[in-house]
């Protein structure tokens, strides 16, 4: 079998509301979803997404003509055009999803098979008032959820944590609670100055006292002993990881035990085959692996799948806050939209492959 043709496809959809994110506070009206179809000699098509995979037409002739299961030598060649692009993982993903379709299974089970269902926590991207948030929580705890992510933004602290109280008095201990700071990685032109780590710390002691599951990208990653400080001395799990470029940054933060968590996504960070890699490593030594998933379905699809091979969680991250942010927006290029069952987790497709089937266009 031979890879035959590489295909892109974009579809955009209107957002009106629009989703105002909290690392990205400008309104968009639209969203846009690049489809990447990966076609063969033998009539099968793996099908990826997850990114943009502006400039990909450039290195198309890489791959073509190569047997499309040889995922560990497409692998090879995705990192070195990494140094020179952008993140073409979606290829990657579309890979995955065209082996498990040739070998009729899902890719859960070609990565190991450890679990079938993975509980979601529902990841909230929008800033809003502490009460309004708190009884956001009541909702998506009748909805089967049992953990939530915040965000706070760096630049108002207080606000935040009065959020996360507000929450927390709320629901008392029948929801876990993540706190995310995003400083991990910055929005194209912003170049305003990260929280130090004494800021962070004290942020930490509060947030312990609130009893928060984790502090995610608490840091600007490149900052790797200060999360190491972080981790030791805050009394709360320190997550991250989940946009790194490569591996030697995941390396770096494995290497000095800075992380309790790891979280890169599939579809924009290192891949599903390098993540496994990572996966297999950390949740040896007794850390957490559980993908970043802001994406759409196909990517949520990706890293579902890939931490339900490697046995990942305790939660995977669900991107989900109604009404700017739902199901139906996020997955509008499927059939039928991802969704938490009655129990708050998500099931891996019994289908081959990813496991989804593409809407008509």
């Amino acid at each position: 079998m031979r890879i035959t043709r590489i295909r892109l496809e974009r579809r955009e959809l209107d957002l009106d509301p629009p989703f105002v994110a909290a690392w990205d506070p400008d309104p968009r009206r639209s969203f846009e979803a690049t489809l990447v179809f990966v076609e063969t000699d033998e009539g099968l098509t793996g099908i990826g997404s997850g990114d943009t995979m502006d400039g990909f037409h450039r290195y198309e002739h890489l791959f073509l003509g190569e047997d499309p299961l040889a995922i560990e030598r497409h692998v090879q060649v995705l990192e070195t055009i990494s140094f020179h692009a952008g993140r073409y993982w979606p290829l990657e993903a579309a890979l995955w999803d065209l082996r498990g379709k040739a070998e009729g299974k899902p890719v859960a089970q070609l990565l190991g098979g450890e679990a079938t269902r993975v509980p979601a926590y529902a990841s909230t991207g929008e800033l809003r008032p502490p009460q309004q948030r708190a009884e956001d929580a009541l909702a998506l705890r009748e909805q089967g959820f049992r953990a939530l992510k915040l965000r706070v933004d760096p630049d108002r602290i207080e606000e935040g944590v009065a959020t996360v109280t507000a929450v927390r008095e709320t629901v008392g201990d029948s929801m876990e609670i993540m706190v995310d700071l995003n400083q991990g990685w910055r929005m194209a032109g912003d170049i305003s100055e990260a929280l130090s780590v004494d800021e962070v710390q004290r942020l930490v002691d509060r947030l312990r006292e609130l009893g928060v599951l984790w502090l995610e990208e608490p840091l600007p990653r490149e900052e790797v002993e200060d999360h190491a400080d972080l981790r030791k001395n805050g009394g709360i799990r320190i997550a991250g990881g989940e946009m790194a470029r490569s591996t030697s940054e995941l390396e770096a933060f494995e290497a000095t035990d800075a992380l309790d968590v790891y979280q890169p996504d599939a579809v924009l960070a290192v891949g599903i085959q390098r993540a496994a890699e990572l996966a297999r490593r950390v949740l040896g030594r007794g850390r957490w692996f559980t993908p970043h998933t802001w994406t759409n379905g196909i990517g949520l699809l990706a890293n579902l799948q890939l931490t339900a091979g490697v046995g990942g969680g305790p939660y995977l991250e669900f991107p989900y806050d109604p009404p700017g942010w739902t199901p139906e927006r996020r997955d509008f290029m499927l059939t039928e939209p991802v969704r938490i069952d009655a129990d708050g987790c998500l099931a891996v497709p019994d289908a081959p492959g990813l496991g989804f089937e593409l809407a008509d266009a």
